[in-house]
């Protein structure tokens, strides 16, 4: 298969299912079908460029073979490849999830086009070497997961909705005054070409208010502190496998864009910089696990950890180490699965009980000790419990942090991790332990088929944590990989300046090969 076609795949899969669920909107069950296929498809193709990166280094397509900077590219690195493989995982998952847990009405109306529309504007937005084009795979998910969050039409999702869409617009409309300015000062929005170009800005402080709108706009889709009071008004609201989704994948497409561009564009004053990203994160991870702890909600719970656990991920970004960057990627590649499998927990426990109140879940474990194990496991390792992946991520930040000498956010990271024993205790023991409730109607906590098909994705991801726990080492490795290129993006330019795209063009192009060549003078 061509390094093009493949490189497309991510897109053109989920593309087709849409269409082809569309085609087949009077028949859920076939929809069901396609979208596993779907999201099946997707994770075969996000392999197979994990083969070939690793045969041939970073790849690079242009769609209309158009020469850089000028048509639409794509780039495929370390980085790219590990966000697409365990977005597709979480898809699988989901996508099994959901056929018992969405209901037929919400099929009607349009699921699983628009989870497939989702699904392309996450791995655009991990495929996209060019500003412009990451903006416009944000407007394709924000516009996807507004319709996921509103179907059902309640009164909850629509005020979720309303906070959602509202701060993300202003999220976009940043990131599109920034893309303006960037390309007013450098001619270009090819994230390979503006490493090389504003490096040579000669107005530093202009570049820094830049990055500055930058850091506000993707640390509002990451929801980083203070921007961050959007996630828990409306991740609790849709179905557990729309939010198992969100809370999986969405808001790490942010802090991968904030990794991408605060490693390849905006180096010139990290100190700076990167400074503000660390208090970011500090702050970011002491009120989201605050908020957590005052909360009552399952999802509500879950939620807010969430808002803690991407103050780890950026605590890797600012440290701005090889060592650091790597342990922030291999924090995000375990918090998307622990995070989506306890948000599918917390729906097969509201499917059984009729609740996400911990109260009115009391006494899960009595009748149903086998949710109590898979929820102990992502639990655990969210929490950071030796061995599980939650704490080999947590422990490569802490050396980090202290090898970089930032003694004082090695602190709060271990308290935090703390704190978020205390929450995750705290469900355990209010909604699974024996209390004052335990007394719903049988009829309320039976198990039927449709349960036990739930137990499937989040028996599988509870496995996939203990894998990644015990062999930690092939994960670790295409972290450090990642963290290699991100740190040296002198890889990532090289590979598109020197990307050929046609037998016609194969010979070099005024101004590539100069542009291309100045890259290891940085």
């Amino acid at each position: 298969m061509s390094a093009h076609l493949l490189i497309i795949l991510p897109l053109l899969i989920p593309f087709v299912a849409a269409v082809a669920a569309l085609l087949f909107a009077r028949w859920p069950t076939v929809q069901k079908g396609i979208n596993i296929v779907s999201m099946g498809g997707i994770l075969a193709a996000s392999l197979g460029l994990l083969a070939r990166i690793t045969e041939q280094g970073i790849q690079v397509t242009t769609i209309g073979d158009w020469p850089v900077p000028f048509g639409i590219v794509f780039v495929v690195d370390y980085l790219s490849v590990l966000m697409l493989i365990v977005s597709a995982i979480i898809g699988v998952a989901v996508a099994v999830y959901a056929v018992p847990d969405v209901d037929d009405a919400r099929v009607r109306f349009g699921f699983y086009p628009f989870f497939n529309l989702l699904m392309i504007g996450i791995n655009g937005a991990f495929l996209t070497g060019d500003l412009f084009n990451l903006y416009v795979w944000f407007e394709v998910m924000l516009i996807s997961s507004f319709v996921l969050i509103v179907l059902g039409n309640t009164d909850e999702q629509l005020a979720g909705a309303v906070k959602y869409v509202v701060i993300n617009l202003v999220s976009s409309l940043l990131f599109l005054a920034g893309v303006g300015l960037v390309y007013g000062m450098t001619g270009t929005l090819n994230m390979a070409e503006l490493s090389l170009a504003l490096s040579e800005v000669g107005q530093p402080g202009l570049v820094t208010v830049v990055a500055m709108l930058f850091l506000i706009s993707f640390g509002i889709k990451a929801a980083l502190f203070p921007l961050f009071f959007w996630l828990p008004a409306s991740y609790h609201t849709p179905p557990a496998s729309v939010s198992a989704f969100f809370a999986g994948l969405l808001t790490k497409v942010g802090v991968y864009a904030l990794f991408r561009v605060f490693t390849l564009l905006f180096t010139q004053d990290v100190g700076y910089t990167h400074t503000l990203l660390l208090w970011g994160a500090g702050l970011t991870m002491v009120t989201g696990v605050l908020g957590a702890a005052v909360q009552n909600d399952f999802r509500r719970v879950l939620s807010f950890h969430i808002i803690s656990q991407i103050g780890y991920m950026i605590m890797g970004l600012a440290l701005y180490t090889p060592l650091a960057i790597l342990g922030g990627v291999f924090y995000i590649v375990h918090h998307i699965i622990v995070k989506a499998n306890l948000f599918l927990v917390s729906g097969v426990a509201k499917r059984l009980r009729g609740s996400f109140s911990l109260k009115s879940l009391d006494g899960l474990y009595a009748y149903h000790p086998w949710l109590a194990a898979l929820f102990i496991i992502p639990a655990f390792s969210l929490a950071g419990f030796p061995p599980l992946s939650g704490f080999w991520a947590k422990l490569i930040l802490t050396i980090a942090g202290i090898e970089a000498g930032a003694y004082w956010i090695v602190a709060v990271a271990v308290a935090v991790g703390l704190f978020t024993m205390f929450s995750m205790t705290k469900i355990w023991v209010k909604a699974f332990l024996p209390g004052g409730g335990g007394d719903l109607p049988d009829a309320v906590s039976s198990m039927g088929l449709g349960t036990r098909v739930m137990y499937v994705p989040i028996a599988g991801l509870a496995a996939l944590t203990i894998m990644i726990s015990v062999f930690a080492g092939p994960v670790y490795d295409l972290a450090e990989r990642s963290a290699d290129e991100l740190y040296n993006s002198s890889q990532y330019v090289e590979a598109v300046l020197n990307h050929e795209k046609s037998a016609a063009d194969a010979g070099p192009r005024p101004g590539v090969d100069g542009r291309a060549g100045r890259v290891h003078a940085r």
